[in-house]
């Protein structure tokens, strides 16, 4: 059985340190008042990154912002039997109706508990608990007579404790082999990771050598067409500096020619002018030619 201490450690709130008030479950597992879960979020939005104020563990705000954490219902358990087991709840008073216990009014017997409350109710004040809206979604926990609480366990309690006991290590068994395959699925995952990255480097290191022959083929198909575009480019040079000797050659002759013909023209006797006349004519004709 757990100490009085021990229960208390348990149903203290971390932020606040009092006791819980509605307990929430964060991802990390560690457990908050809700208001008190409530009032750190309160700068942050939907979809925001939120720090549990224990460990600091991030998990992401959801769209219903912290109302939707899951309660802690182990907690809840806890505080409901240690108000149950407490002096004040032996004395089964209804906390919502009834005077100052000093007072000599005779007092209504609480019949239930509300957990998120703290408080016992007797069957009228649980009726109208459960007729208000805030409160009727409230868990009620029936309240054990002092008389209950002191029967010792039969046997039949016995035995049903020692199948919780089976039923616990068959599912202590039962995680236990979830774990391990949980384990070989992320090896698993973890070499499938390692394997791929290798199959990416592979396949890096062939574009590359697939990209460097064609640059390679590239570059010699370059020099080939230059080295063919200079040897056209000299041979066509060549025929028109030839052709262009040529037409230089004619156009002196040419002139040489003119020269001639106007001199003979201007300074020959009649007798000079037939006797050239038709060598001249002959040497135009291939001139022209």
């Amino acid at each position: 059985m757990a100490s009085a201490k021990q229960i208390n450690d348990l149903t203290q709130c971390p932020v606040c340190a009092e006791v819980y008030t509605d307990p929430r479950l964060l991802p990390c597992a560690h457990t908050f008042c809700f208001k008190c879960i409530e009032a750190w979020s309160n700068d942050k939005q939907p979809g925001d990154k939120l720090s549990s104020p224990l460990c600091r563990k991030q998990f992401t705000m959801s769209t219903k912002r912290v109302s939707d954490l899951p309660k802690n219902f182990f907690v809840t358990n806890l505080l409901q039997m240690k108000n149950l087991s407490s002096v004040e709840s032996k004395t089964n008073c209804c906390e919502a109706c009834s005077g100052d216990e000093n007072e000599s009014e005779v007092r209504n017997v609480a019949s239930v508990y509300c957990a998120e409350c703290q408080m016992r109710l007797c069957q009228i004040c649980e009726r109208g608990h459960k007729a208000i809206k805030l409160t009727r979604s409230h868990e009620l926990v029936e309240i054990i007579s002092t008389h209950q609480q002191s029967m010792p366990l039969s046997y039949c309690d016995n035995d049903k404790i020692d199948d919780f006991r089976k039923q616990m290590t068959s599912d202590v068994d039962s995680i236990a082999a979830g774990v391990v395959k949980c384990r070989e699925l992320l090896e698993s995952l973890e070499q499938e990771k390692s394997d791929f990255g290798e199959q990416v480097v592979k396949a890096g290191i062939e574009i590359g050598e697939k990209a460097e022959q064609l640059k390679q083929m590239i570059d010699v198909h370059k020099e080939k067409l230059m080295n063919e575009l200079t040897s056209m480019k000299q041979k066509r040079m060549e025929k028109i500096q030839s052709v262009s000797e040529e037409i230089e050659r004619q156009l002196l002759l040419m002139e040489s020619y003119n020269k001639y013909v106007d001199e003979v023209r201007e300074k020959g006797t009649a007798c000079d002018i037939a006797r050239e006349a038709s060598g001249l004519h002959d040497t135009a004709e291939g001139l022209l030619m």
